[in-house]
């Protein structure tokens, strides 16, 4: 069933049929090989299959043909019988109502990353689109649909479970490997150690035999010869594969100091050109993953443990990840490069007095609150966990970009974290990575499980792109991560908590300061000054504040955005001034702009028609404007083309290569100057990135320059 879609331009179909059997685990062991730009390894999947299925109610849903032979051939796939019209205007990726589905089953109204959401609908079972769904319709064979793209499956096999050492332990049917595989995934959560170790013992099981497998562009089909239900399936199969140097899924680069390293993106497709998977929301899992690499190299994953790295033979490491908390394939995370850890140069008592970390198996289960998701050990309901404002967090970059991270990041993350506390509670993650990423990553960030990336654009300037960006991806470990919507249509839902609360923690985190003033103004100086008289009148009190009443006037003199329009207008009036002025003519004074009114003021000066070259020079050396952070510069960059700025074109050079998370629409705005020299110098720094620039956003350039 090989359907032919754009991810560029298509929703991302999804392909596993979920309606009758789930992964609930997955143990991958991989080796990473920058010579060949592979990873190559197995992944060992333990599944539960079910049959709670609603009755349809649907009108266009459709079966499949009866007869499985005709509609699912085994090694030359069809689709099932689906009306597509245009897939541009589908939601494959997001949301099962636009589409006709296969087979039995109910559409899908689980989470994506619900895992604090209803029970019942967080371990529901439902069916996926694009999918030939043979769970059971007479005599054919169960056939097992698993995502996957851009990879080399080399063998599929059972694992005997059964042979594994001890493991009559907790089971009551040893011999029977679908059984013991049943009752390993439903070990209770304070097991989950013991629930890990077994994972562990039998993904390095023996097989006891091959399983047929084909595959397509979007898919991995697999069965076995007289299993015709997802019951008779093979419970736990281990598949062997290898990644591909062009697969969608890893970008293979160079970090800022030159050096070899790889980190998965995230999209376009998910995770599926890293393992085969259950891309669909409902398909929610835990999983423990050993990778190996150069022993020069660092790995960081998206798992629950500070993992550190065990010697191998001479020049090869191996390391460790594991997550007891289930969630969706597509937020699995891997990076590997030759990674420093970046440390504060004083670490203050109060600081390391936050630092301890709280494990599973350090729980004190007092169940403090009520969750209606799935069994694990979870932090709302660790009373230690509550009280735990700054989960302990480490920062990994480049070693060229020390000096800044030290200067820029690591003071901003105890006070974030604190904010985020202080506003929703307990953290739902027990500890967080921070990961500069190399240039050409897409965006400014991106929150997974336990680590977050950043754009190294965030380092530059003072600390406001900084701060907020970060207290952006920290929110999403509330929404989006430990909650979110429940399929892929109403992602906006997350992405909208996020940026409001990016402000409200960002607020909270600079809020010190006045404490910090209250503290060293006497109180006889103070006398209607004080936390009370403030909460009062600003929080608890109806209407307009008393404070701001009696100074409003005063405040429409001197406010920011106030401030910023008189700043313009003393711009425009340099700006038609004649190259030589009078003597009578007074220099202008400007005043000192925080990030935000830099920000106002260069749009404003964008609506300008005309502003001359000698305008835009005083404006650079006032400003120190190439030295701001992303944000800034971006708008300075816009103020150069759009006024054919020779003297700086270095300015925008310099962003199209170092800033590329925010770049693209800069290469548009050059070609369509119709200025020669601007579409040279988009052709140029498009020919110098190409190779390292992210695929998608290479794909658009590419299209605006050709």
């Amino acid at each position: 069933m090989d359907v032919k879609l754009d991810p560029s331009r298509d929703d991302l179909p999804l392909m596993a049929n979920t309606s009758h059997i789930l992964v609930k685990h997955y143990v991958l062991d991989l080796d990473v090989d920058f010579e060949s730009q592979i990873i190559e390894g197995t992944i060992v999947l333990f599944f539960e299959s079910g049959n709670r299925f609603k009755k349809r109610s649907s009108s266009t849903e459709v079966a499949c043909l009866s007869e499985s032979n005709k509609a699912c051939k085994f090694r030359m796939p069809e689709p099932c019988q689906i009306p597509v019209t245009n897939t541009k205007t589908f939601s494959s990726k997001i949301g099962y109502n636009d589409f006709v589905i296969c087979g039995k089953g109910e559409k899908d109204t689980s989470g994506k990353d619900g895992n604090h959401d209803n029970q019942e609908q967080a371990s529901g079972i439902s069916s996926s689109k694009y999918c030939c769904d043979t769970g059971n319709h007479g005599s054919e064979e169960f056939l097992l649909v698993l995502d996957c793209c851009d990879l080399s499956v080399l063998k599929v096999e059972e694992v005997d479970v059964a042979a594994v050492p001890g493991i009559e332990k907790f089971t009551r049917s040893p011999k029977l490997r679908n059984q013991i595989v049943h009752e390993l995934v439903a070990l209770p959560a304070d097991r989950w150690r013991e629930q890990l170790d077994y994972y562990a013992l039998c993904s390095q099981a023996p097989g006891c035999g091959e399983l047929l497998f084909d595959t397509d562009t979007w898919s991995l089909q697999i069965r076995k010869t007289g299993a015709q239900t997802a019951t008779d399936f093979p419970h736990a199969i281990r598949i062997r594969y290898r990644t591909k140097p062009q697969g969608r899924s890893v970008t293979w680069t160079s970090d800022q100091s030159g050096r070899p390293c790889v980190y998965t993106v995230g999209s376009p497709i998910n995770n599926r050109a890293l393992f085969p998977c259950q891309e669909p929301p409902v398909a929610m899992s835990t999983w423990q993953a050993t990778v190996r690499a150069a022993a020069s190299l660092v790995v960081l994953m998206s798992g629950e443990n500070s993992a550190k790295p065990t010697q191998l033979r001479e020049g090869y490491s191996s390391w460790h990840y594991y997550v007891t908390m289930p969630m969706p394939a597509s937020t699995f995370t891997i990076a590997v490069g030759s990674w420093t850890e970046m440390k504060p140069e004083i670490c203050s008592s109060n600081d390391l007095a936050t630092e301890r970390s709280f494990s599973p198996s350090e729980a004190d289960f007092r169940y403090v609150g009520v969750c209606g998701h799935m069994e694990y050990p979870c932090r709302f309901q660790n009373a230690s966990a509550t009280t735990q404002k700054i989960i302990p967090h480490r920062v990994f970059a480049p070693a060229c970009l020390k000096r800044v991270c030290q200067e820029t990041l690591l003071p901003l993350i105890p006070p974030c974290l604190s904010a985020a506390h202080s506003v929703l509670g307990t953290h739902p993650f027990s500890r967080l990575d921070i990961l500069i990423v190399p240039a050409n990553f897409s965006s400014l960030g991106m929150a997974s499980p336990h680590i977050v990336f950043l754009s190294q654009s965030t380092l530059t300037g003072m600390s406001q792109l900084c701060g907020t960006r970060l207290c952006h991806e920290i929110a999403h470990a509330w929404f989006g991560l430990a909650i979110g919507a429940r399929d892929w249509t109403e992602e906006w839902l997350s992405e909208g908590f996020a940026t409001h609360l990016e402000d409200v923690f960002w607020a909270k985190a600079q809020q010190d300061f006045l404490q910090m003033l209250l503290e060293n103004i006497p109180e006889e100086k103070r006398p209607e000054l004080s936390v009370g008289n403030i909460f009062r009148d600003w929080l608890e009190s109806s209407g307009i504040p008393q404070p701001l009443q009696r100074e409003r006037q005063a405040l429409a003199e001197c406010g920011l955005a106030q401030q910023v329009s008189a700043e313009v207008a003393k711009w425009v009036r340099v700006n038609r001034r004649p190259r030589k002025r009078k003597r009578k003519d007074r220099e202008e004074v400007f005043e000192k702009l925080l990030p935000d009114q830099l920000v106002l003021l260069l749009e404003h000066l964008l609506e300008q028609k005309t502003v001359t070259p000698r305008t835009l020079q005083s404006l650079e050396r006032t400003y120190h404007l190439s030295e701001q952070d992303a944000e800034v510069r971006h708008r300075w960059c816009e103020l150069i083309v759009k006024h054919k700025y020779t003297k700086a074109y270095r300015d925008v050079e310099r962003f199209l290569q170092e800033d590329q998370a925010m770049g693209i629409y800069l290469y548009g705005e050059l070609m369509l100057s119709e200025d020669p020299r601007q579409q040279h110098l988009a052709h140029r720094c498009f020919e110098l990135s190409r190779e390292q620039m992210d695929r998608s956003s290479a794909a658009v350039v590419a299209e605006m320059l050709f």
